[in-house]
C-alpha cells in the first residue's frame, strides 16, 4: 500500500429518507479542523436515491466536495448495496481519512467497509486530533508525524484509549453522534459535485425489505433538549423521579438520568447521558443524587451551565459544576420548584 496516493479526510453523509441526519454535519465539523492540520479537503460520501439535491446543505456546512452515489438500490439503508458503494468509493478515491458516524446505520456500515478495503476502524470516538505516532518518541522506533488519533473509551468506559493506524489507509473511525461540534452553515456555498455509481447487483446477499414499521416514541431526545434534569442513583428510587419531572416541566426542560439509573431498570437507555449513553451539549444541566463519575462527566461536560445537587459536599460532580447546592435533593428539588413557579407567576 502506498500511503502517499491516499488524501483527503471524506465523511459519510448519513441520510434517512433523503434527509440528512445530523451527525453528518457533525462529522463535517470536525473534518474540516482535521484538513486544515493536514492541509487538504473535505469531502462528504452521499449515498442514496435521488440525494443529488442534499449536496447543497452539505456544501453550506464544510464540505468542499461532495461525491454522489444514486442508484434505486440504495433507496432504503440495506448492509450490502451500502457497503459496497461506500467501499467502491474509497477504493477509487482513496481518502487518508474517513470518518464515519456511530449511528445504527454507522456501526453496521463501518466495520464492514474496513474489512473490504483492508484498513483498521476506531469505533464509537469522542476525540479526533491530528498529531504523532507514538505519542512520545520511542527510541529506536520511527515516530510518525500527521497521523489520526483517535480516543475512545474502553473497557466499559473504565479508562480511554486513543489509537492510531499508522501502516494503513484510509485511517477510519466511527464517531459517537453529540460529541463534534457543527460549523455555522455558510448559505449559499457550493461544493464540486461527482457522480460515482459502481454498479449493483442484488444477490442473495441483498436483503430484501419486506415493510419497514416507523415506531412513534413519546420519549423526547435528549440530545436536542436546552435544559436537562438529569437524576442519578442518589434519587433514591424510581418514583422519586417525580420531583425532577415537575422541575422539568416547570423549566420546559427534559428529564434524562445516568448509567446506574438505566442499570437499575428505573429509565430506559434512551434517556442515559454518558460514554456508554448519549452526549449531551443542552444550555442547563441539573445533575441532582449523580456523584460525577468519570463516565458520566464525559457525556455531559460541555453543557453551557452545570448546576449540581448532592447531600455529599465530596462528589466529583462539584468539581465540573458551575453552580453546587449541598443538602436532600427531596428538600431542595421541590422548593426550587415552587420558588421558580412563583418567579415564572410573578413576570406574567
Amino acid at each position: 500500500m502506498n500511503l502517499e496516493e491516499y488524501k483527503g479526510v471524506y465523511i459519510f453523509a448519513q441520510q434517512v429518507d433523503n434527509e440528512i441526519s445530523s451527525i453528518a454535519f457533525e462529522l463535517l465539523g470536525k473534518a474540516k479542523d482535521l484538513a486544515k492540520d493536514l492541509n487538504t479537503e473535505v469531502t462528504a460520501v452521499l449515498i442514496g436515491s435521488g440525494v443529488k439535491g442534499l449536496a447543497d446543505q452539505l456544501a453550506e456546512y464544510g464540505a468542499d466536495k461532495v461525491i454522489v452515489v444514486d442508484d434505486p438500490e440504495l433507496k432504503d439503508y440495506r448492509t450490502e448495496p451500502y457497503a459496497h458503494a461506500l467501499s467502491s468509493v474509497i477504493e477509487k478515491y482513496k481518502p487518508e481519512i474517513m470518518l464515519v458516524g456511530a449511528t445504527a446505520i454507522g456501526r453496521d456500515l463501518g466495520p464492514r467497509v474496513s474489512a473490504r478495503v483492508a484498513t483498521g476502524l476506531t469505533a464509537d470516538c469522542t476525540v479526533l486530533e491530528i498529531g504523532d505516532f507514538p505519542l512520545q518518541a520511542v527510541p529506536g522506533q520511527e515516530q510518525l508525524h500527521n497521523q489520526l488519533l483517535m480516543t475512545r473509551p474502553a473497557f466499559g468506559g473504565n479508562t480511554i484509549a486513543t489509537i492510531a493506524c499508522p501502516y494503513n489507509r484510509p485511517q477510519m473511525a466511527t464517531v459517537r453522534p453529540g460529541v463534534m461540534q457543527k460549523i455555522a452553515p455558510v448559505k449559499g456555498a457550493k461544493a464540486v459535485v461527482e457522480e460515482f455509481n459502481p454498479g449493483f447487483t442484488p444477490d442473495n446477499k441483498y436483503v430484501e425489505i419486506l415493510d419497514i414499521v416507523k415506531a412513534v416514541t413519546e420519549t423526547v431526545d435528549i440530545m436536542d433538549a436546552k435544559i436537562l434534569v438529569s437524576g442519578g442513583r442518589g434519587v433514591g428510587s424510581p418514583e422519586n423521579f417525580k420531583i425532577l419531572e415537575d422541575l422539568a416541566e416547570v423549566l420546559g426542560g427534559t428529564v434524562s438520568c445516568s448509567r446506574a439509573v438505566v442499570d437499575s431498570g428505573w429509565k430506559p437507555k434512551d434517556l442515559q447521558v454518558g460514554q456508554t449513553g448519549k452526549t449531551v451539549r443542552p444550555n442547563v444541566y441539573f445533575a441532582i443524587g449523580i456523584s460525577g463519575a468519570i463516565q458520566h462527566v464525559a457525556g455531559m461536560e460541555e453543557s453551557d451551565i452545570i448546576i449540581a445537587i448532592n447531600k455529599d459536599a465530596d462528589a466529583p460532580i462539584f468539581d465540573v459544576a458551575d453552580y453546587g447546592v449541598v443538602g436532600d435533593l427531596n428538600k431542595i428539588v421541590p422548593k426550587l420548584t415552587e420558588a421558580l413557579k412563583a418567579e415564572i407567576a410573578a413576570a406574567k
